[in-house]
């Protein structure tokens, strides 16, 4: 992979990063994120600039995310109406999801930015449960902004030294979220059940 990345860099350049970025930002499986860090190395060796490589990085994330939002808006509800029962989303589940994209839904793009998986549905979530367009356009440009400038100034200003720390890292991310996830709902469950024996008790 790390060949193939710097192949298309150093074929394509700028033009490099930003369809990658763009296209993985709405479901497309490239290496978006790993292009990203590859051009800040090359940056840092004054192969490219690093104005410019923010800028493309920058305009190809927003970019990206808001195809996802457009397909989420135009498609997505639609779709989860009638196939949502097949991976366990109701209505009811839906509409919660709704409701809490109504109150959290900037930090939620946000923070999904910086998750693998998350990051590439982050767009087609938000227009699917109707997050508003000018409220998802102002948290995405303000996420693709820190995630932009978190790796290619890391990347940029400690090069390679860093590099072994971030392959551990994301070898070890999407299981650590799907942990975390499992022992969340978990703990939910447990309260749940716990609400509703004191609530029985209560009544007895």
């Amino acid at each position: 992979m790390a060949v193939s990345v710097q192949h298309l860099l150093t074929q394509y350049g700028y033009w490099a990063i930003f369809f990658a970025i763009f296209f993985e930002d709405f479901g497309i499986p490239v290496p978006g994120e790993t292009l990203l860090i590859t051009a800040s190395i090359f940056a840092s060796q004054g192969k490219l600039h690093l104005p410019l490589l923010l800028l493309f990085a920058w305009s190809a994330a927003v970019l990206g995310d808001n195809v996802g939002f457009l397909i989420g808006h135009f498609g997505g509800r639609r779709l989860l109406q009638r196939f949502g029962r097949y991976i366990f989303i109701t209505p009811a589940r839906l509409e919660r999801a709704e409701t809490l994209f109504r109150k959290r839904g900037g930090w939620i793009v946000i923070v999904a930015r910086f998750l693998e998986v998350f990051r590439q549905l982050n767009g087609i979530l938000a227009g699917t449960v109707g997050m508003p367009w000018r409220r998802f356009i102002l948290f995405n440009a303000l996420g693709a902004a820190g995630w932009v400038c978190f790796w290619s100034t890391l990347f940029y200003f400690f090069g390679g030294r860093v590099h072994q720390i971030v392959v551990l890292f994301k070898r070890y991310e999407l299981p650590a979220v799907m942990i975390g996830a499992v022992a969340g709902l978990a703990v939910l469950a447990v309260l749940i059940v716990h609400w509703r024996r004191s609530k029985h008790n209560r009544r007895a």
